[in-house]
């Protein structure tokens, strides 16, 4: 059966670096928000050990380099959303969860706009978004 999937961030980069996610939903369309996507990138770029730039420094150089800009270019196969639409939909959701971050309103947006499944690493699935995912009748799930 298809499915549309959003990775969030951690989801991103494993997708990036394995293509784990589409072996296993071989079928499913991938797409990531926009503050994900910068997320991802600023780790891969940026980062220093940490949970989002450690599986890329854990590469040899020069698997580390196509990896990060293979991240960069954003492969066709995982979308961004349109913030035409999303924009819209952030507004209306903010206004639900006044004391939801942007990266939280951008993703419940995304999956309400799209219905994807949201898939969430362990960390992120014990913050506020699964309750508000839940409550917006969002499917989501933590297995990566």
């Amino acid at each position: 059966m298809s499915r549309i999937l959003l990775l969030d961030d951690h989801a991103l980069i494993e997708e990036i670096l394995t293509e784990s996610i589409s072996a296993r939903e071989p079928n499913s369309s991938l797409l990531t928000t926009t503050y994900w996507y910068y997320r991802a990138c600023r780790g891969a770029v940026l980062g220093a050990g940490g949970q989002l730039s450690g599986p890329f420094e854990q590469l040899a150089d020069d698997l580390q380099e196509a990896a990060i800009a293979t991240l960069l270019t954003l492969p066709e196969r995982i979308e961004l959303p349109d913030p035409r639409t999303t924009v819209p939909l952030m507004v209306t959701v903010g206004g639900r969860y006044p004391k939801l971050n942007l990266l939280n309103l951008e993703a419940v947006a995304v999956a309400v706009n799209t219905g994807a499944h949201v898939l969430l690493a362990e960390r992120s699935a014990t913050g506020i978004l699964p309750d508000v995912l839940a409550a917006e009748e969002v499917d989501w799930s933590s297995d990566l």
